[in-house]
């Protein structure tokens, strides 16, 4: 059975729900997975993994700081194995209706996927782009006064709050089918 590590930084949750979705469908599918919040763990070895997927929650443009040292500190391992990037942010489903969504996509995947990878020397043998969640209730006050105009858009793109204050951009069934066919890449 193969063994998969699964490490993620979040701040506000979308990408610890993320992870846990891939973890269970990599499951699924035969392999042996350790997840990994970043936050209240440190790995301090890979070598036991043939598949280590690293992932982001993304803030104003940047990577939590979690995953980011862990890349770093494991660089040289990592360009040895199979590994696969992932991000949760807003970019990923734009909700501006004046802006061409294909394109926003192609600059975020390229922003904070092929650059992050490419910055590290990694060959990734998949990379993920999915949707955050929007939450009002845990931001800070000032972040939160200043997404404010982001309500209304997120509602005229078809978003609806799951609860009071929380808007969930990601699509399940992409985060499914992408994380099966990264068990497909690590059974072959």
């Amino acid at each position: 059975m193969a063994k998969a590590l699964i490490v993620y930084g979040t701040r506000y949750g979308a990408t610890e729900m993320t992870a846990n979705e891939i973890a269970d469908v990599l499951r699924q599918e035969g392999l042996d997975v350790n997840l990994v919040n970043l936050k209240d763990e440190k790995v301090k070895d890979i070598s036991e993994y043939e598949l280590v997927v690293v992932g982001s929650g993304i803030k104003i443009n940047r990577w939590a700081k979690e995953p980011e040292k862990f890349i770093k500190k494991h660089q040289k391992e990592l360009t040895k194995k199979k590994v696969a990037l992932f991000v949760c942010c807003g970019s990923a489903e734009p909700i501006d209706e004046k802006e061409d969504k294909a394109a926003s996509i192609e600059r975020a995947r390229t922003k904070y996927l092929e650059e992050k990878a490419a910055k590290y020397d990694l060959q990734p043998v998949a990379l993920g782009l999915f949707g955050g969640v929007y939450n009002f209730n845990t931001m800070g006050w000032f972040f939160r006064r200043s997404m404010s105009a982001v309500k209304p858009q997120l509602e005229a793109a078809g978003f609806k709050e799951t609860e009071p204050g929380l808007y969930d951009t990601r699509d399940l069934d992409a985060i499914r089918g992408w994380a099966k066919e990264l068990a497909q890449k690590v059974n072959d």
